[in-house]
């Protein structure tokens, strides 16, 4: 399968590029929204593309922004892409893009942790809690919270890494109202969507959501919603308390760049090894794959 590394549409002005997505105006009101194959990894855009990710990306977006439309609408708009574009641009966009409303975005990540990972973990491991959140003791690595927890992050530039806030942050930043409602919605779609993840043999460990105003001000989800790319996904038949399961996401990628002692985590990305070129396109794309047939029941459709 070809890859798009990064998008080059002529016939709309391009917005800007995020670390994954390049954002195009469609008119006043509307934006074509192109998912490239670009990875990631603490927040630094690698060099070297995973052919067909970004395709999974949009696939597996709306397939949730459809199944969790009745807690909260969304920015899709319904409009066929390759409708916008000249003609000889609709490779580009065929099966990785949608065309969405343009709204004003809030400048904070809803993020919903269920399961105790990452720098979650290491947060308790030194505090008992989870971004100021108090925790029971005695919790292992990986295990289940007794209840969904709502850990916001504040945005940060492209190639920096976003910081854990307090909801008291939040509410200092967007207003009292507008973070609960956030904070009621973020773990109602983290609870609905893990759920059903469940009945796939999935777990959703945590996952971050992005929301919008639109010009009445009223509450979208928008950006991208339950990936790969923006959750934890663990199969449930080798998980256990205590050990970092599995994972249908990069993690390959983030453990060979744990193993550089003369990296800090910023941009520029170190160039990878062949060797390890050839993995992570076999490891990470076979997983995004996977994931997206494990809990929508459907293949990639190129």
């Amino acid at each position: 399968m070809n890859s798009l590394y990064e998008s080059s549409i002529k016939s709309l002005p391009l917005l800007g590029r995020g670390k994954v997505r390049d954002n195009y105006a469609v008119g006043d009101d509307k934006l074509l929204i192109v998912t490239s194959d670009r990875l990631s990894a603490f927040d630094v855009v690698m060099n070297e593309p995973i052919p067909g990710k970004g395709k999974v990306l949009n696939q597996m977006s709306d397939f949730w922004f459809d199944k969790l439309g009745h807690i909260v609408p969304n920015h899709l708009t319904g409009v066929a892409p390759e409708t916008v574009v000249a003609s000889d641009e609709i490779s580009q966009v065929r099966g990785r893009a949608v065309v969405a409303k343009r709204l004003q975005p809030i400048l904070v990540e809803a993020v919903v942790r269920g399961y105790l990972i990452g720098s979650g973990w290491k947060d308790y491991q030194s505090s008992g809690a989870v971004c100021g959140i108090p925790l029971p003791a005695g919790l292992k690595l990986a295990a289940k919270l007794p209840q969904p927890i709502f850990t916001p992050a504040a945005k940060a530039d492209l190639g920096e890494h976003d910081e854990n806030i307090s909801f008291d942050d939040m509410v200092s930043r967007i207003g009292k109202d507008l973070a609960e409602q956030i904070r009621t919605v973020s773990i109602q779609l983290y609870q609905t969507a893990a759920d059903y993840a469940a009945t796939r043999g999935i777990i959703i460990a945590d996952t971050k959501f992005e929301f919008g105003l639109d010009e009445h001000g009223k509450l979208h989800l928008m950006d991208e919603v339950l990936t790969a790319d923006s959750s934890r996904f663990w199969p449930a038949d080798s998980y256990a308390e205590g050990i970092s399961p599995p994972s249908f996401d990069k993690q390959f990628v983030r453990d060979y760049l744990e193993t550089l002692t003369d990296w800090n985590k910023t941009a520029p990305a170190p160039a990878l090894p062949a060797e390890v070129i050839e993995k992570t396109i076999e490891k990470t794309g076979a997983k995004y794959r996977e994931a997206l047939q494990r809990l929508t029941g459907n293949e990639l459709k190129d």
